[in-house]
Order: structure tokens, then sequence, then C-alpha cells
């Protein structure tokens, strides 16, 4: 297993509607944004519309569902953007595996250190699931899985870091690039950008000659109409 340090950062400038990249980022995760941006691959960022804490994944595995979810992202913010035949939408969803268990992102404090303390100590999978709807309606999916490994975190950091609220909108209540930076016991197999959100290994390939430039991404936040499960259940489901 790896153990490194991921430090690049980019600072995302907001642009017009009008001078936008072929790409829209379904996601509200700044870490997606800045994944993509330090790949070089142009972009914006609008709010998915789409809230999936109610939903729960059923008879299907862990890697159908997360693919499907990243699917619903896209899919959301397409119905309710401008984007439909102009921009190929991405949406991801990234979970925790833990033996049977899956394990998404926290609620609320008590849920983060639960998780914390259950992935302390062991070996997890992260699962993170990609689609892309291009303008043509042609969809492509995909999930990439590492594996991680949490050595033994203790109470005081436990709690220490339930306190500043980092992990909020986090799968598994953590961030590779951040609690590697912050000297937590942690070593990983597979792509270390998987784990973080966005398996950009995979993706660029995916991605030639649709947003790809040599500069830093150009990113606008918009915000989708909220939609919700039902309705995606009706109007789309697979």
């Amino acid at each position: 297993m790896r153990r490194g340090r991921y430090t690049a950062d980019v600072e995302l400038s907001s642009v017009n509607l009008s001078t936008s990249a072929p790409l829209v980022l379904a996601s509200r995760s700044p870490r997606r944004r800045a994944l993509l941006g330090e790949h070089g691959v142009m972009h914006m960022a609008v709010e998915p519309g789409f809230d999936d804490s109610e939903l729960v994944p059923g008879r299907v595995d862990a890697g159908q569902w997360v693919a499907a979810l990243a699917y619903l992202k896209a899919w959301a913010a397409m119905r309710a953007g401008p984007f439909a035949g102009k921009a190929t939408v991405l949406g991801a969803d990234t979970a925790c595996l833990k033996g049977e268990k899956l394990i998404g992102t926290p609620q609320d404090a008590e849920e983060a250190g639960a998780m914390l303390r259950e992935l302390s100590g062991g070996e997890h999978e992260v699962l993170t699931g990609v689609a892309m709807i291009r303008p043509d309606g042609t969809r492509t999916l995909f999930v990439d899985r590492a594996t991680v490994r949490v050595g033994e975190l203790g109470e005081d950091r436990i709690r220490e870091y339930i306190d500043s609220k980092e992990w909020n909108g986090k799968a598994g209540g953590y961030n590779l690039r951040d609690r590697l930076d912050a000297g937590w016991p942690i070593t990983f197999s597979g792509d270390p950008t998987s784990i973080m959100g966005l398996p950009m290994g995979k993706l660029m390939g995916r991605l030639a000659g649709v947003a790809s430039s040599p500069s830093a991404a150009e990113s606008v936040i918009v915000e989708a109409a909220p939609t919700t499960g039902a309705e995606l259940s009706a109007g789309g489901g697979r």
C-alpha cells in the first residue's frame, strides 16, 4: 500500500454562462472541482438538485448503488438546467464499504464519529461511481475501487476531528488528502483520486475531446431546482 501527500490546489474562478466549458460537473463538492482543475479539465460546476439522503440501496450491490446515484445526479442536473443537447454532464458518488456494510456521508457529528470509530484499526474499500451523459444522450457509467487501511485513531483524535466539522460532506467522514496532511495513520492501494471522490485515472481517457485544456479549470456555481427521489424514479429510473 502507498502513503503520500497530495497538496496541489487550484483556485476556481467564476465565469459567465456564455463562456462556460462544455463539461458540467453535477456536484457541490469542492474536492471534485479541484481534481478536475488539477488535471487541466475546463468545466463548470452546478448543484445537482438531487438529495439522496433518504434513498436506500435495497438489493443492489455497492458498485451498482454508487453508479446509480452518480447517474441520478447527472440526470437531475441536466433535467433542471439548460444543458440538454449542449454539454456533457458528469455525476459522481463515493461510498465506503466495510465488510458488507455500505458507509456513505454522515448526516451529523454523532454519525461521523460512529463511522470513524468503525473504520479505525481496519481496512475498507472506497467505491466511486461515475456517470456521464453526452449531448447526444449517450451514457457512460463506471465504478472505480480502492482499498484503505486506517490505523488506530484513538478517541482524542476522533473527538478533535469531529469538533473541527471537517467531516461534513465526506464519504466515511474523511478525505484522504486532508487526513494524510494531518498525519493520520492511513495507507492505501488504488487511485488516490478515486478515494478523494473522482477517479481521474479512468476518467481522463473518457473525457478526451470533451473539455481538456492545459490551463486551470474555470468554474461557475449554478443553483438547480431541487428534484425529489419520487420524481427521479418516475421520470427516468433504470
